[in-house]
């Protein structure tokens, strides 16, 4: 039989249990206190508090705003409490905290709730939003002990507190969604509405947003790629969660959770999103700009364009970047075929052994197994091994075996192609297109590559013989020219059959003639042609006779921005697509505008373009009109370089300025016949996949409207039923020229 505690011994037992209360709750202030002190391990600073560290993408933003692509190694972009859909904000309160708007950053009453389930066997988290954000801000190590672990989330409290005592609940929530991971590369609801939903965080529908929240309880679980039929099953179980909070109506619930997930995927990769080599290019120059110009953080330390969140706003239009690409991919393919049927019955390697010696040497394989001290033999034994490879088709990647010095064949025979657009006016870049695969092919063919021009180059030999009193209707013998006085006497061949008789410099630029050009050449000087080639914005080019015809090298956009100048009223802007670098709170770091230089009168240029149209309405670039029904002012010209190894084409409008190069990346693989070789079938049928996209659009803005006279006239004639009146006597130019 029990016997019942007196009053005395009650009271006694009763004070001994709050003393044992007391004292636990003293030693555990104490210890928080000792926590909050640092002596069990530093703990972030005021100042972390008030500006949290977390890896930051850097935005690529076309003119328009919209972003072309990121710099990361987390892809993640911040936004604002405004910028996000009622949709997450509710969705989340719902599900992993509902009483967030109440607490101050650590629920108590939920954890001790928390605990009796555990307890019970029912595990749940007890963290507040305030405390996942802490965590976020501020991650624990890894693998540790319990003790250690135990402290870890006592200092995610104290974090937490901090966190409530600095900001507001919007901003807390606003953090705790800019920082959280949602798999596949996306960290931060802006990056995550964009990944699976090709969307942005203020868009987002009640379904997304439930499927992104959802995705909280277990990344890789609910993952929408991975497992779309558990993560639809908890995108309704987080509805339901909102519609017990009496944050959804049983209506709406009762009609969206019938709905697909109807995923938007765009995974998020450095390689992927367009304009990869302009982003490539750009990045190299951002990084040159801040070391030449000691531009750096407040405190000294240099800008990381991976992860400080920089906003880089750029030129590019986003529609004209999209229909470039879509125009190379297009054609692409349908040249790729016409190349590879053109060497059917014949050994395209015949005698290239040196060339393909030269590829292996260059390849990723050969430079690895070098620097694993792989002997010569073994390489070769390497290369002659069938292995498990990608290769790139115009279909898509393929998985292959093969032997890897055969993928350096295939690739030898795989044409390449780059183009660039600019406005000519101000020289903004609008597409950049720099190969055909950046995953594949690194090298940028737009900037970094040079390549030889062709007959591109005729026309700086054309405006220096405008520039000099000649008329585009004066009329030249289309015989052979030698050239004397610089070296060798030179006697440049003509392309094809030359037209007959003597022709005007007209007819001669249209149909390409290099006995006309040659015979310009003769009359106006090499040092002339290749200072305006300089003022153009094209380095490197000799004083030699020989470039009237285009020996030498340059790049698309050097080119483009040469062309700009006829375009242009005679005025040279040097292209730019970089307009300005902010930081991530807005400052501007870098800036930069325009920079127009007159060149050559404005009747000259505009003369330039009458015979540039000549190309397009009765010439080489006629297939514009007749085949691919581009009927607009537009002058352009043609350029085919020795055995077809590079063809290119040139466009010019009064608004845009385009510059298409098609060649393998070894001139010594090249078409066989000048007809499938020539600019006019490499390159012009992409310029005029891309116009008429561009012409389709209204929203661009892009008139047919022809180019402007100027408005104090055109002494010079160009009306060859006028000028054969003229000719009839003397006139001053005969005088002059001697003739």
């Amino acid at each position: 039989m029990n016997k019942s505690l007196s009053a005395q011994e009650t009271k006694r037992y009763s004070l001994v249990i709050w003393k044992i209360l007391i004292g636990g709750i003293a030693l555990f202030a104490i210890f928080i206190s000792m926590i909050g002190l640092g002596l069990f391990g530093a703990l972030p600073s005021f100042r972390d508090i008030e500006h949290p560290k977390s890896n930051q993408a850097s935005e690529i933003i076309a003119e328009d705003g919209r972003p072309l692509g990121t710099y990361f190694v987390q892809n993640r972009s911040n936004v604002t409490y405004k910028e996000i859909s009622e949709n997450v904000i509710n969705g989340l309160i719902a599900t992993e905290d509902t009483r967030f708007k109440e607490h101050s950053g650590i629920d108590f009453k939920r954890t001790f709730t928390i605990i009796g389930y555990n307890l019970i066997g029912k595990k749940q988290g007890a963290s507040t939003i305030t405390q996942q954000l802490a965590k976020n801000l501020f991650p624990r190590e890894s693998n540790l002990n319990f003790f250690s672990l135990v402290l870890t989330k006592f200092k995610e409290w104290i974090v937490a507190v901090k966190l409530e005592r600095n900001y507001t609940k919007e901003e807390i929530i606003t953090m705790y969604l800019n920082t959280v991971d949602f798999g596949n590369q996306a960290y931060g609801i802006k990056s995550a509405a964009r990944v699976y939903f090709n969307t942005t965080p203020d868009k987002l529908t009640l379904t997304q947003a439930a499927t992104l929240v959802g995705m909280q309880k277990g990344i890789t679980m609910y993952s929408p790629t991975r497992h779309p039929e558990r993560s639809r099953d908890r995108r309704n179980t987080v509805m339901a969660m909102m519609l017990k909070s009496e944050l959804l109506t049983q209506q709406e619930f009762d009609e969206q959770k019938e709905k697909p997930l109807n995923l938007h995927f765009n995974a998020a990769t450095v390689n992927d999103g367009i304009a990869p080599y302009f982003r490539s290019v750009l990045k190299n120059d951002i990084k040159n700009i801040f070391q030449e110009q000691s531009i750096t953080k407040p405190d000294g330390t240099p800008y990381d364009l991976d992860r400080d969140g920089l906003k880089i706003y750029t030129t590019l239009n986003y529609d004209m970047q999209v229909y470039a690409e879509e125009a190379q991919k297009e054609y692409m393919k349908v040249l790729q075929a016409q190349f590879i049927a053109s060497w059917k019955g014949r050994n395209p390697f015949k005698d290239k052994t040196l060339q393909i010696e030269q590829g292996i040497k260059r390849s990723d394989r050969y430079k690895s197994l070098k620097l694993e001290g792989k002997s010569d033999d073994e390489i070769k034994a390497d290369f002659n091994t069938k292995t498990e490879m990608s290769i790139f088709t115009w279909k898509g990647n393929i998985d292959t075996v093969m032997k890897p010095i055969d993928s350096v064949r295939y690739y030898k025979m795989l044409l390449r192609n780059a183009m660039m657009t600019m406005d000519p006016t101000n020289g903004h870049v609008k597409a950049w297109v720099g190969g055909i695969n950046y995953e594949h092919f690194k090298y940028d063919q737009v900037k970094m590559g040079t390549r030889q021009v062709g007959s591109t180059a005729k026309p700086f030999t054309y405006a220096v013989a405008i520039e000099n009193g000649y008329s585009p209707c004066y009329t030249v013998p289309n015989v052979p020219v030698t050239i004397d006085g610089y070296g060798e006497p030179w006697t440049p061949r003509n392309s094809g059959k030359p037209l007959p008789g003597s022709i005007t410099l007209q007819k001669a630029l249209a149909y390409s003639q290099n006995f006309v050009t040659a015979y310009l050449m003769k009359q106006v000087g090499p040092v002339a042609v290749s200072t305006l080639a300089t003022k153009m914005g094209i380095p490197n080019v000799p004083a030699f006779p020989s470039i009237c015809l285009g020996t030498f090298d340059s790049s698309i956009y050097n080119m483009v921005g040469a062309y700009g100048a006829f375009a242009n009223k005679g005025t040279y802007t040097k292209p730019i697509y970089l307009l300005r670098i902010e930081d991530k709170n807005g400052v501007v770091l870098f800036s930069q505008k325009e920079i127009p230089k007159p060149i050559m009168s404005e009747e000259v240029a505009y003369v330039m373009t009458r015979m540039l149209k000549g190309v397009v309405t009765n010439g080489t670039g006629s297939r514009l009109n007749y085949k691919y029904k581009v009927n607009a002012p537009i002058g352009a010209k043609t350029g085919t370089t020795q055995n077809n190894s590079d063809g290119w084409f040139m466009a010019i409008t009064p608004q845009l300025v385009t510059g298409i190069w098609t060649g393998c990346e070894d001139r010594a693989f090249h078409f066989i016949s000048t007809n499938q070789g020539e600019g006019a079938n490499t390159a012009l049928p992409i310029f005029a996949g891309f116009i008429k996209r561009v012409y389709a659009n209204p929203a661009l803005k892009i008139s047919h409207a022809d180019f402007e006279a100027p408005k104090s006239g055109v002494s010079i004639t160009y009306d060859c039923n006028q000028y054969q009146q003229q000719e009839e006597g003397a006139t001053e130019l005969d005088e002059k020229l001697g003739f």
